[in-house]
């Protein structure tokens, strides 16, 4: 069994509960896809700063140049970045993928006035905990984006390709498909087009192209040290809880708002 292989049998029973969560089954009207969003867009972002983190680790973005010991790995993370930061969306337009997800929320009329807000605070030199107490972000939320954050801050390359890796990339392709078949986004409806884009674009990079890479890059930085591939297993474990923690509180936001509008039940 290689280490690739041990990581992804260690991590298969907290890949099962994410895979079959009871959170896809809720998803079953406009309602509860708009809640969704509008809780997991906070992670479509973070994101982000994972991938740019590696990309500071492994490429050099300072001027003046030097080169890197390692162009594999920065080929690995380059192709990635372009992907994920400039992409091209249906309408063939270049924008990151969190863009378009913003896209796809307004089109569905979701509320972006906290992730707006929580950004333009972000860019207007707040911190992540301030710009988080300001907008009022729900706990689950702030532990997610805080987690990603210390493992930005050890600084340890094979620590945020693991949960850059694992917690995320790995995992998109299997959580994607439930949330299409589970809300029922694959109809005629064109209210969903930029959404039904969205998933089906990240299930075609990840699955095929980006998963793979990552996987690659893991391997090659951590090569035959134990010690890193210890810390990736227990980042990863991290990663795929905390994934755990936010459909918890997303699954009991969506039953709550059910509860409250019973009548509001089906995709129309």
């Amino acid at each position: 069994m290689t280490r690739i292989e041990h990581i992804e049998a260690e991590l298969k029973a907290l890949r099962h509960n994410i895979n079959t969560h009871s959170m896809y089954a809720a998803l079953s009207s406009v309602e509860d896809i708009k809640l969704f969003m509008e809780t997991h867009v906070f992670a479509v972002w973070d994101f982000m700063s994972l991938l740019k983190a590696l990309q500071q680790q492994l490429t050099n973005t300072n001027t003046p140049w030097t080169p890197k010991s390692n162009g594999t790995t920065s080929r690995f993370i380059n192709e990635i970045v372009m992907g994920e930061e400039s992409d091209i969306n249906e309408l063939g337009e270049a924008k990151s993928h969190f863009e378009m997800y913003l896209d796809a929320m307004n089109q569905i009329q979701a509320d972006t006035s906290k992730i707006n807000t929580f950004v333009s605070l972000i860019e207007h030199n707040n911190s992540i905990e301030t710009a988080s107490k300001l907008v009022g972000l729900n706990p689950s939320i702030r532990n997610f984006i805080n987690f990603t954050f210390s493992v930005i801050a050890t600084g340890k390359p094979h620590c945020i390709a693991a949960a850059f890796t694992f917690g995320r990339e790995d995992v998109i392709p299997d959580m994607f498909l439930n949330i299409i078949e589970q809300s029922n986004t694959e109809g005629s409806d064109n209210r969903y087009t930029k959404l039904r884009y969205y998933l089906n674009r990240h299930i075609e990079l990840d699955g095929d192209e980006h998963g793979p890479m990552s996987l690659l890059m893991v391997k090659n930085l951590c090569g035959e040290d134990s010690e890193k591939w210890d810390e990736v297993l227990e980042t990863a474990k991290a990663a795929l809880q905390q994934r755990l923690n936010l459909w918890d509180a997303i699954d009991k936001a969506i039953r709550a708002q059910q509860n409250s509008n019973p009548i509001v039940n089906s995709m129309p």
